[in-house]
């Protein structure tokens, strides 16, 4: 056996993931987690379209209650069946929302305990070079993001996003219908402006989160690092480096935290203006109306109440479409996770392993963790069934990697491993694991 003074993995460059901003690929891959329980979702759409109907139809009884009012009679003047379905309309919204929520908490739960089982399946079966590779407290910082994000997008598309352009819509097609087209014109156009410039500007924001995601997962990753290794730490005295590394990435974090709450605010404010001018135009519209008789005060107050219903949701609008793209790039990592190559995998024809005798062999093999550095070079030996054999050598001769070789932690470059004469590589990796006993030479406690 030849040796190189080397003793475990070399970094390796990482696997392909998903391409930065591809946001309808992460929401293309979430939608058959959503589609498994298809009439949960289309029945939580109806009850959202009927919250909105019901929600769009107070102010159009509130109009005919205005109009109905007799100024010398008052409230005998108003007719009792507009009383009872303003009331019965005022409570819809709230109903059908509740049942939309009812409806669909299982889909959006499912689907985050589905897609997190999936992820830690798959952390399990990826190789033993892709978490010697990876920090574990910016992994399981991912995975938390990603989880929670998956929760928001959900939240946000189907509660927020969707009723309100359903709310757009019956409201646009109202004042179309019964007013004069510059009530349209100023609603389309302040709409059309509104989402221009929050798409814009969010894109804008949208790398400061990222850049926040990425130093939030290094700090967390030195934390954890220096704490597990706290013993090291203290043997050469490096507590003071360790703190000024880790204070390094924090003060990163803040930069980056402090430029998107900066952008935030921009974002605000120009939405706030947006809204503010479109409501004073369309309020003076329907002023002059009334003025030249051509609108009732009933009408008057029907497009006060439709500006207060569409511009309150549409003022969150940006901060949800804010949120949601924080949750798609959250989910990104996430599913980079899922796509990771998996280096060691069973074959489609692997069967379990028959263990008879228990014989070993290792022939001609030859292993790298690092292509520049080679470990093993044409090793050869055999363990007989019943025999103690001792694999002797300095640190980095390769004793632990003929260990993890021979559990399949990695697949050999070349030759063959195998047991009672069956190539490892031809069994399950489960079995093999299963007829192998080992004594690590620390005691972990887990």
């Amino acid at each position: 056996m030849r040796h190189h003074a080397v003793s475990g993995p070399l970094p390796v460059a990482p696997g392909k993931n998903r391409a930065r901003g591809d946001d309808w690929r992460t929401i293309r891959t979430l939608l058959p987690y959503l589609w498994r329980y298809k009439s949960r979702v289309i029945a939580a759409v109806v009850c959202l379209v009927a919250a909105k109907v019901a929600n769009v139809g107070v102010p159009v009884i509130l109009k005919h209650l205005v109009g109905g009012l007799d100024p010398k009679l008052a409230l005998l003047a108003v007719p009792l069946a507009l009383l009872v379905a303003y009331g019965a309309l005022r409570l819809s919204p709230t109903l059908f929302t509740e049942l939309r929520e009812i409806l669909f908490v299982r889909v959006t739960q499912r689907a985050v305990r589905t897609i997190a089982l999936q992820v830690f399946r798959h952390l399990h079966a990826l190789s033993l070079r892709f978490h010697l590779n990876r920090q574990t407290g910016g992994l399981t910082r991912d995975v938390e993001r990603g989880q929670r994000g998956i929760s928001t997008l959900i939240s946000y598309t189907l509660f927020s996003i969707l009723p309100t352009l359903v709310e757009i819509t019956l409201v646009s097609v109202i004042l179309a219908t019964r007013y004069d087209w510059s009530f349209i014109a100023i609603t389309a156009s302040a709409l059309a402006i509104y989402i221009v410039f929050t798409i814009t500007i969010t894109e804008w924001r949208t790398h400061f989160r990222r850049e926040m995601n990425e130093l939030d997962s290094r700090a967390n990753s030195r934390a954890i690092d220096s704490l597990l290794n706290y013993e090291t730490v203290k043997y050469f005295g490096n507590e003071s480096f360790e703190a000024n590394r880790y204070d390094d990435s924090l003060e990163r974090w803040e930069g980056a935290a402090v430029k998107s709450q900066t952008s935030l605010s921009i974002l605000n404010i120009g939405q706030s203006a947006i809204i503010a001018i479109a409501v004073t135009l369309i309020m003076w519209r329907a002023t002059a109306g009334v003025v030249a008789g051509r609108m009732t005060v009933g009408d008057l107050v029907l497009v006060n109440a439709f500006m207060i219903q569409l511009y309150i949701p549409l003022n969150f609008l940006g901060v949800i479409y804010r949120e949601m793209k924080q949750a798609l790039a959250d989910m990104e990592r996430l599913f980079a996770l899922i796509e990771e190559h998996a280096e060691v995998r069973d074959r489609d024809a692997a069967r379990p392993l028959a263990v008879t005798t228990g014989a070993v062999a290792f022939e001609h093999v030859d292993f790298a963790y690092d292509a520049k550095r080679q470990i093993l070079f044409d090793v050869t030996f055999a363990i007989p069934p019943g025999r103690t054999v001792a694999v002797v050598g300095p640190s980095g001769s390769g004793k632990s990697t003929l260990a993890r070789l021979l559990f399949r932690f990695y697949d050999a470059d070349r030759g063959l491993i195998s047991i009672d004469g069956q190539d490892r590589r031809d069994v399950t990796q489960s079995s093999v694991r299963a007829a192998i006993g080992i004594v690590p030479q620390d005691t972990v406690l887990f």
